[in-house]
Parts: C-alpha cells; sequence; structure tokens
C-alpha cells in the first residue's frame, strides 16, 4: 500500500500536536481539512490512528506503530529537499532560522535589516519558539541553541561565547544599593511556556527561593519593563550594530558561572551545500564576530 508523503506528514503533525487544530496551524490549513484528510487516510488504511476526544486526539496501537517510521520519513523528506536545492545557481529566497528570544529581537532582527540592503533577493526568516524545531526535517535552514547538538547529521558551523550583565533603567539602579546582592534586585524573567529559557533556569540556581517582581512569554514585553524600571533582566553585554538605543544600564553585580553564555550555530551538514543557506550563514558568522569583537 503506497501512502503519500502528504498524508504521512498530516498523521505526523498530528500525532506531534495532539489534536486536529494544533496540526492544522502547524501545516497551516484549515482544520476540517485536516480532518476530512485524515479520516480518508484512516479508511485506507481500514484502521483508526487516534481516539478523538475532546481532549486532543491520542494515538492508537496502530498510530503508535506508525509513528518511528513516519518521523524516518519526515528525515529524509528534509534531506531530499536539500539536496535538490543544493543544485539551485542563484543566491535569492527564504533562509529560515529558529534561535530563543533575546538574539531574535537583538541580533537576528537588525541583521536582516542589513541583509535586506545588501542581499534583496535573499530573505530571513525568524522564528522564535521555546520548542526546538527539527532540523533533519527541514523545519528551519539554520538554528542558534545554547547547546551542542547530538544528533548524528547536524553539525556546528560557529560558537558564541557572550558575556552577559542584569541590566536596569537609570532610575531603578539609582534606587538600588551601591553595592547589590543578587536578592535586592526585582527581577524580571519569562512566564510559561518559555520558563525553561535563560534567564530563568540561571537565576534559579543563583537566587534561593526566586521570585521574579513580573513574568511574560515575549522578551519584548519584558525588555520594555526593564526600559521602563519595573525590573533587570540578564542580557548580553555586546549590541549588534544595527540594533536601537538603549536607556539600560548593567547593574555591577555578579552572575558567578553564568556571566557568559554560549550560542551555537547549528545546521543540518546537507543545509550548507545549499548556496543561500551557505551564504546567509557565512555573513552571519562574520557579523557575529564583528559584534563580540566590539562590545558596546
Amino acid at each position: 500500500m503506497d501512502i503519500p508523503w502528504e498524508d504521512v506528514r498530516l498523521f505526523l503533525a498530528v500525532a506531534e500536536t495532539g489534536s486536529l487544530s494544533g496540526a492544522a496551524r502547524q501545516l497551516r490549513i484549515g482544520q476540517p481539512t485536516v480532518s476530512r484528510r485524515l479520516a480518508a487516510l484512516e479508511y485506507q488504511l481500514g484502521r483508526a490512528l487516534f481516539r478523538r476526544s475532546v481532549d486532543g486526539a491520542v494515538l492508537t496501537g496502530v498510530g503508535e506503530r506508525l509513528l518511528l517510521p513516519a518521523r524516518r520519513m519526515a528525515e529524509w523528506a528534509g534531506e531530499v529537499g536539500r539536496a535538490a536545492k543544493s543544485s539551485e545557481g542563484h543566491l535569492q529566497g527564504i533562509v529560515r532560522i529558529t534561535a530563543p528570544p533575546y538574539p531574535c529581537a537583538a541580533f537576528l532582527a537588525p541583521f536582516a535589516a542589513w541583509l535586506a540592503g545588501k542581499h534583496p533577493g535573499l530573505q530571513l526568516e525568524v522564528i522564535s519558539s521555546p520548542h526546538q524545531l527539527d532540523l533533519h526535517r527541514g523545519e528551519a535552514d539554520l538554528a542558534l541553541r545554547h547547546k551542542k547538538p547530538e544528533q548524528e547529521g547536524l553539525t556546528v558551523v560557529k560558537s558564541f561565547s557572550i558575556e552577559s550583565a542584569a541590566f536596569a533603567s537609570k532610575t531603578l539602579a539609582a534606587r538600588l544599593p551601591r553595592k547589590p546582592c543578587l536578592t535586592d534586585i526585582p527581577w524580571l524573567a519569562f512566564a510559561p511556556p518559555m520558563d525553561t529559557l535563560p534567564p530563568n533556569p540561571q537565576l534559579e540556581q543563583l537566587i534561593p527561593g526566586f521570585t521574579p517582581v513580573f513574568t511574560s512569554d515575549n522578551y519584548l514585553v519584558l525588555a520594555a519593563a526593564a526600559e521602563a524600571g519595573l525590573g533587570a533582566l540578564p542580557m548580553p553585554v555586546v549590541r549588534h550594530a544595527f540594533a536601537g538605543p538603549s536607556q539600560l544600564v548593567a547593574l555591577p553585580v555578579e552572575l558567578g558561572p553564568y556571566k557568559r553564555l554560549t550560542y551555537h550555530l547549528v545546521c543540518a551538514k546537507s543545509a550548507l551545500d545549499i548556496p543561500r543557506v551557505r551564504l546567509l550563514s557565512d555573513l552571519f558568522v562574520s557579523e557575529m564576530e564583528r559584534t563580540i569583537a566590539s562590545p558596546a
């Protein structure tokens, strides 16, 4: 029995999001379309793949057996797509990069503006998410991550070690003790589902009973709260040459082992054979090295 890749992709989306609505959002199609195509697939197989309820869709035994082969098929589909793109002779098109919230706002957005002026045919698409996109499947071409990849087939293009400090408004800094302790500072931090990302784990390790004064799942909201004087936010000391102005100042506190953050630029090895991905990664590495060499 031949099952088209698009049907496998739909099955996988429902399985991994846990609902038809989640699959619809991921695949960017309507939920009725997902329901209709899934019903057609189950009719073709003669078996139910999911048990549906108001809480979502749970795999049946048959669905469980299909899950691993479907994931492998998704990885190979990504590999096929990259092989096809590697033969392209032009340097135009979209390159998708995924990263934590801070580098998305502070580095990638201004870098995209610079890129548009230098290479107008090359477009950067930036995805900020608490969940890692699957580079094997081609969900993104490049990723900035805090940890080196362990999966076979992924490679580190470049690693960046960046100094961090606690930043606050001048107004808040003036209200704090001259040499504040970590516990003297009102902290800003991420709310779920972003609370597994820095600075939350670091602050929880450094401050017993850590309780932030304000949380948000959006980095730009946290940055605005810091600018307004609500609290302090740990951020890298360096600023991209194309970043906008900021009134925040670094506080004289020690962040211990978390004074430096490391970002790894990661991709599938075969992605570097795609001309536009190779060009964009080279340009980004060059700009990041220049930024780190010239801290604000």
